[in-house]
């Protein structure tokens, strides 16, 4: 299994288009991007590869890395930064899979994969499987299963992708807070490498409105306000999941530049063998 971190950033990557603050400055100077999150998992065995989530930056993330066009891809949730780029596979494909969670956002009136399909309903390679948490499915030739994760108002899933043959896994938490329900962590557990949303250090909690949550016995916060990990919530989850190696994703540019690219902070192109 060959994982390619294509988009580490949040909403707007870092560099943000019009901002001069340090860390931008850093990451330009440094030659690094965050565009916003994707993921490449390849099976080297079977030789496709499974696309978690489309990036707007879709076009630039696959002009930029080495790597092949996907030949399925999974949908973790309906915010733009991770959905908008499947407009791009217009003329790319001439068939996609696209799976998806089927339960019934009570936000939204419909399912991940009902919003996918109604969506993008003009993209004749699109087709959508309505997947259910918890129930493995297979693609690409790996064992795929969704999970749900807490980030509200919206229902939104991590993923555990396990290939049969080798028994390498990937596990990843999703645009998720600290709050990740029990059985969950069970299917994240004990991956090779977990990607863990960490979208700001924790003393970064007194500026949100809602403060911070989920703290840990020394009191600091594990949760942003509500919908995403701290860097030091992330690398508890890590802890706690007993992920032989965990990278942060989902980074921000609200990052203190003297703290923005840390050991365990991803940049995209990093890419790994599992």
């Amino acid at each position: 299994m060959e994982v390619t971190l294509l988009g580490t950033g949040d909403t707007t990557g870092t560099p943000t288009p019009g901002c001069s603050c340090d860390t931008c400055e850093r990451a330009r100077e440094r030659g690094v991007e965050r565009t916003r999150y994707s993921i490449h998992v390849r099976n080297e065995r079977t030789g496709e590869a499974l696309l978690v989530d489309a990036s707007p930056d879709f076009r630039h993330q696959f002009l930029e890395r080495d790597v092949d066009l996907p030949d399925a891809a999974v949908i973790s949730h309906i915010h733009f930064d991770h959905l908008d780029g499947l407009g791009n596979a217009y003329r790319l494909f001439s068939d996609l899979p696209v799976y998806a969670a089927d339960e019934t956002d009570p936000e939204t009136g419909e399912s991940v994969a009902g919003t996918v399909r109604s969506d993008y309903d003009y993209l004749d390679a699109v087709t959508v499987s309505a997947e259910s948490p918890f129930e493995p499915f297979e693609t690409c030739g790996f064992e795929v299963t969704l999970v749900p994760v807490d980030h509200p108002p919206l229902v939104c899933y991590g993923l555990a992708i396990e290939d049969p043959e080798t028994g390498a896994k990937l596990s990843l938490s999703g645009d998720t807070s600290f709050g990740i329900p029990e059985e969950s962590r069970r299917v994240l557990d004990d991956p090779d490498l977990l990607l863990a949303d960490g979208i700001v250090p924790a003393d970064l909690c007194e500026h949100h409105p809602l403060g911070g949550k989920h703290e840990d016995d020394a009191g600091v916060p594990r949760t942003f306000g509500t919908k995403h990990m701290t860097i030091e919530g992330a690398r508890a989850l890590g802890e706690e999941l007993d992920a032989d190696e965990t990278r942060i994703v989902h980074l921000s540019h609200f990052i203190p530049a003297e703290e923005a690219f840390g050991e365990d902070l991803a940049v995209d192109g990093e890419r790994y063998e599992l």
